[in-house]
């Protein structure tokens, strides 16, 4: 996102929400769009999102711009969820873009990768760094217009029915796991298996798959995931900070005049900063009652940390090797990560480091 036309559009948003420029309001057509989501309405958090901008869109446009939301498989299942904005059948979906990796490894770069960005830093990467420019480009292959549209911030390493000690206690496990981090388990020798959220508690109790991972403390509560398994790991490396996306179909979003675009990314901004702002609100909360209930957390050892950082390097350039549209993002992506921990080594974490202790 160009951080001059982000200005802009905020700016424009805000006189329209404030009601100082009514004729521009009315002066716009009425349009009805529907925006797909890639997850159930019970996760009030990340599905709510799409809420919010949708709220936004219309109360900025005074009712002129609406948008209808509806949960996954309402529409199309959350896996034609591309197929669905790319083709016009919807105007919008609102996704974790690596759901969509057996597509092209690429669309990872624009959610989270394995050893990936922290939250602050991804929406850093995207919006004055080169990734926004970067995914757009990879994204006109398939006539999307992205948006950032949320982060969960570090997510949790996941739920297990055995301890994991050793990465030979990570080898024949059938877990549930999505993206490109289903590969680094493989490697470790995992069954890595793909299940949209709503069916991940069904699993775990009939005991067709020995793990899951999900987002952190207060889905995962929700899901139930406590109520089957005990063992809950931490962190999640391969999600440091996931960003959902609001995709848009190409040629809707080009119909638009200015001011519906300026809006649209204006409400997709305030979307993007509520959604880890909830989660770092009821996260905390979660964990204690999951805690006082009976879970028992787990850090990984560092031996296994060790093990899927190098696997992941591994497949990181055997994948560079054969996508060239992988290889230019993430060749961006990583010296962009480089440079930020050499910053927030210091002054974040040494804060942060400070504080835990003192605090907890």
């Amino acid at each position: 996102m160009q951080r001059r036309s982000f200005v802009q559009g905020a700016g424009i948003a805000g006189v329209l929400s404030a009601g100082v420029a009514p004729a521009l309001v009315h002066a716009q057509q009425e349009l009805r769009w529907r925006l797909t989501s890639g997850f159930p309405k019970s996760l009030d958090t990340i599905y709510g999102a799409a809420d919010v901008f949708a709220k936004q869109v219309a109360d900025m446009t005074g009712g002129k711009f609406k948008i209808t939301v509806h949960p996954a498989g309402e529409i199309v299942p959350m896996p034609g969820l591309v197929d669905a904005v790319q083709s016009g059948s919807v105007e919008m979906g609102h996704t974790a873009p690596y759901y969509y990796f057996g597509k092209d490894e690429a669309f990872v770069l624009g959610c989270t990768i394995p050893f990936g960005l922290n939250s602050r830093q991804m929406t850093a990467w995207t919006n004055s760094g080169n990734g926004l420019k970067l995914m757009r480009e990879f994204y006109r292959n398939y006539s999307i217009v992205n948006f950032p549209g949320g982060n969960t911030g570090a997510q949790m390493g996941g739920w297990f029915r055995k301890e994991i000690k050793t990465v030979a206690d990570i080898k024949g496990l059938k877990m549930r796991i999505a993206g490109i981090a289903g590969r680094v388990f493989e490697r470790l020798g995992a069954v890595s298996q793909s299940l949209p959220g709503g069916e991940i508690y069904q699993a775990l109790e009939k005991g067709t798959i020995d793990a899951a991972e999900w987002v952190g403390p207060y889905d995962d509560k929700k899901l139930g995931f406590n109520k089957v398994v005990k063992n809950y790991y931490y962190p999640g490396f391969w999600e440091g900070g996931a960003q959902i996306d609001f995709f848009i179909n190409a040629k809707a979003y080009d119909a638009l005049t200015p001011e519906y675009k300026a809006i649209v990314e204006a409400a997709a901004a305030v979307a993007h900063t509520t959604m880890q702002a909830k989660y770092d609100v009821l996260n905390p909360g979660a964990l204690s009652e999951l805690v006082a209930g009976g879970v028992k957390l787990h850090k990984y050892s560092n031996d296994i940390l060790k093990a899927a950082f190098k696997e992941t390097t591994d497949l990181y350039a055997e994948i560079s090797a054969k996508n060239p549209q992988f290889k230019k993002i993430y060749e961006d992506y990583a010296k962009f990560r480089k440079e930020q921990h050499l910053w927030f080594k210091f002054a974040e974490a040494g804060f942060d480091d400070f504080m835990q202790s003192q605090l907890l």
